[in-house]
């Protein structure tokens, strides 16, 4: 029975069975699981029959979650980790399998910089920044040994949707396989893998946790991507030694890249889920069509009434006609972006006035909690960039973002109010002293 989202996020990956038959997902909270025979152990261990060996590679209540994430994304298969940025990891680790080349957005989270720039060059692995906003410019950086394609459905912070099916169609026409965080859209408003992706990954502690409670992260995998080039890609399709000379192809098909992800990199690094934190996603997850629907209110009435106040340069979100993607929303994700906007403040020295000087608000790094937060990105979560990285990101430090949250949108207004124009009255201060 194919199933709407807001069914699917209640109901997916789990019915009621058993002796007690309980509504809610049960707390599998175990490291180990007891075999019935040492036959079974041996057929688990080899990967030659599904089942649980030990809580780092699997879990009943993690794989719960992986089930209800790949149906909401429209995936074929999922592994749940510790955090989205395990997940950026495992899922691009996989595809290089060693010191390989990646083309990346050069609008992402900071702590994926980070990641980019600073530990993947350990592994050998190089990075090309490039526009997201511009096709050409992807397809011009491809070498020889390219390995993926990665973005953000929609870009934190300044809410830059990806041209997904362009993007994609080049990174196909080299067999190169395209893997897209959606984070901030979540799929209540973009399902990438619809529009060309190969591979989704998420940081569940946002939007889909909603809480702001747990940490965890999702790689979901289409199912689709042809990795059938032993030459191109050993690690899936050629012989393995763990798999007693067969491929992970050939014992697993379509399923392929999403166990070589748990088998091997989920394994041997061990970010593992806990359970306890899949259960407070899947129960997050349950409400996520409702809060959305009510961020997304609010963010609509956030941007319509602070347009004009003075102590505002920009806004920046796709649904006013001045943004970039504006245009491209309205085909990719019509039904809005998620609970991200940025705001450009009219002068860098209003920053620390506004942020001390919100009340109702939460100075945080964090998005997709039932509370509103702001966060400076210039030095917090986007800190350790160049000038030219956060020049190419389109940042500067008059730039705020706000994660909208489950408060009444009069109430966040008010606040947002009442620091703007404390901050703009205080600036303005020195100047009216100076000409009296």
């Amino acid at each position: 029975m194919n199933q709407r989202q807001g069914t699917d996020a209640v109901h997916a990956g789990y019915r009621p069975s058993g002796d007690f038959r309980p509504m809610l997902p049960p707390l599998h909270n175990c490291a180990a699981y007891q075999f019935e025979s040492h036959a079974e152990a041996i057929e688990k261990f080899a990967l030659r029959q599904a089942g649980f060996t030990y809580s780092r590679t699997g879990n009943p209540t993690v794989a719960i979650l992986e089930q209800r994430v790949a149906a909401l994304e429209g995936g074929a298969q999922a592994v749940a980790t510790a955090s989205g940025q395990s997940a950026v990891a495992l899922s691009l680790l996989a595809l290089t399998q060693g010191p390989k080349h990646i083309v990346v957005s050069s609008s992402l989270y900071g702590g994926t910089v980070d990641l980019f720039t600073d530990t993947f060059s350990d592994f050998g692995i190089r990075v090309s920044f490039v526009d997201q906003a511009d096709p050409a410019a992807w397809a011009g950086a491809i070498e020889e040994d390219t390995r993926a394609f990665f973005l953000e459905s929609v870009s934190n912070p300044l809410c830059t949707v990806a041209d997904l099916p362009a993007i994609s169609a080049i990174g196909h026409e080299h067999n190169i396989p395209v893997v897209v965080d959606n984070t901030l859209a979540t799929p209540l408003n973009i399902r990438p893998l619809d529009f060309g992706a190969d591979i989704v990954v998420h940081s569940a502690t946002k939007g889909l946790a909603g809480h702001g409670s747990v940490l965890g992260g999702v790689v979901v995998d289409s199912g689709k991507f042809d990795f059938s080039d032993s030459t191109r890609w050993p690690q899936i399709a050629a012989p393995r030694v763990r798999l007693n000379n067969a491929s992970l192809l050939e014992r697993h098909g379509s399923a392929a890249y999403a166990m070589l992800v748990r088998s091997k990199f989920l394994h041997d690094l061990g970010p593992a889920l806990a359970p306890a934190s899949a259960q407070g996603i899947l129960t997050g997850i349950e409400t996520l069509p409702v809060r959305a629907a009510h961020v997304q209110r609010s963010v609509s009435t956030l941007i319509q009434e602070l347009a004009d106040h003075p102590g505002i340069a920009a806004i920046h979100h796709p649904s006013l006609r001045a943004h970039p993607s504006h245009e491209l929303a309205k085909k990719l994700t019509p039904k809005g972006t998620g609970c991200v906007l940025a705001i450009e403040l009219a002068h860098p020295s209003l920053v620390s006035p506004v942020i001390d000087g919100l009340q109702l608000i939460s100075l945080a790094a964090n998005v997709g909690d039932t509370r509103t937060m702001v966060a400076h990105p210039a030095t917090m979560t986007h800190c350790r960039l160049s000038a030219e990285q956060l020049l190419a990101a389109g940042l500067n430090t008059s730039t705020l973002r706000i994660s909208v949250g489950l408060e009444d949108p009069a109430d966040l207004l008010a606040d947002l109010t009442q620091a703007l124009d404390s901050a703009l009255n205080r600036a303005l201060a020195p100047q009216t002293q100076g000409a009296s």
